[in-house]
Order: structure tokens, then sequence, then C-alpha cells
């Protein structure tokens, strides 16, 4: 779902530049120096596998894990994922350096929206809780599909039909995303319940 170089026009670039800008700054404020390690550890486990592509017709689909980040931090997933963005950018290629800002919000905000959805359930009963997780994951990708492909259509009308495909070739990570965050909330509150901030 990274946008590459010289796709988008300059007002889409500006205007994801400028909100990715403000949007850091807000997740900077709210990533306290108790939450670094945990968002060290997050922002490695974003960037690892997005770098893991698999191939889905004449395209190729890669995990996200924005929803389980943005489900543990907050407004703090902001900044972690620009930095994991930004070095997929400058070490692999993926995305790239104009279009950072407009990457920046297609993941990160809605791993924002999806904290603020889903969380309140992570203290409810058993059944509650992995229902909530796999629809924060699978939410999360539905959203950043959603976010690139409107990137690309206000860009131009010849990304019409482009759009759409991103969004249906993104359905099978919704599913597998699901379930990863599904099975990654319920190992946390087995074994590190204070990682998901329940108190």
């Amino acid at each position: 779902m990274h946008i590459s170089e010289g796709i988008l026009s300059a007002p889409v670039l500006t205007g994801g530049a400028v909100i990715a800008v403000a949007a850091t700054a807000a997740g900077l404020r709210k990533l306290s120096p108790e939450k670094i390690p945990q968002a060290g550890l997050l922002s490695a486990a974003f960037f690892v596998a997005s770098l893991v592509h698999v191939p889905l017709g004449p395209a190729s689909v890669h995990m996200v894990l924005n929803g389980i980040v943005g489900l543990l931090l907050g407004w703090a997933a902001v900044p972690v994922i620009a930095v994991a963005l930004l070095l997929q950018a400058v070490l692999f290629q993926f995305g790239g350096i104009t279009s950072l800002g407009v990457n920046t919000i297609i993941m990160a905000a809605p791993a924002v929206l999806c904290h603020y959805l889903f969380k309140p359930f992570l203290s409810k009963s058993h059944t509650l809780v992995m229902a909530a997780a796999f629809a924060c994951g699978a939410a999360a990708v539905f959203l950043s599909a959603l976010i690139a492909a409107a990137a690309l259509v206000l860009t131009g009308e010849a990304f019409r039909e482009v759009s759409a495909a991103l969004v249906g070739a993104h359905v099978f990570v919704m599913i597998i995303e699901g379930i990863v965050t599904m099975f990654c909330v319920a190992f946390l509150k087995k074994v590190q319940p204070s990682m998901l901030n329940l108190d």
C-alpha cells in the first residue's frame, strides 16, 4: 500500500505532508518515556511485516500491523509508523520521500481511529475482546486501502479503476490481519497485560 514517488499530484502530496507533520507532533506529545521501548518494538514489527510481499494477481500485498500498533499506542502510533516508513523509503525504496506524508496518513490515521473504536472492548468478556481485536486488525487495513484509493482518485480520474483494485486486493490481507491481531491481543492479555494499558 506504499504509494511511490511521482504518482500523486502536488496538492495531494502537500496536504498529506502538512497533516502528517501535525499528527506526528501530536503523537510525539503522547509518547511518554516509559512507552519508548514498546514503541521501538512495534515500529520494528511494522517495518519487517511490510517488507514481506506476497504476489496477488498483477499486484502484491503485504502485512501491515497498523491495527495492533494503533491499539497499543493510540496517537503515539503516528511517529512510530512514520519512522518505519521513512526507513523503508531510504533503505529499500518502498514508498518515497515526497510521498512519505501521504503514506504516513494512509497507515497511521486508521491506526489511531481503531484505537478509539476498539480499545474500550479490551476490558470486556473474552469473546468481545477477541471480536474487537479481529475487527481492529481488519478495519485498519480496510481504512488504509480506502485512504490510499482516495489519494489516487484525488490525483486523477485515471486512477479510479486502480483504486478499486487496490481495495479489492486487500480483502485477503484484512482477514489475515484480523486473525494476527486477535492472537497478539490474546497473547498479551495472558503474558503481558500491562502492554494493553487496560487500567
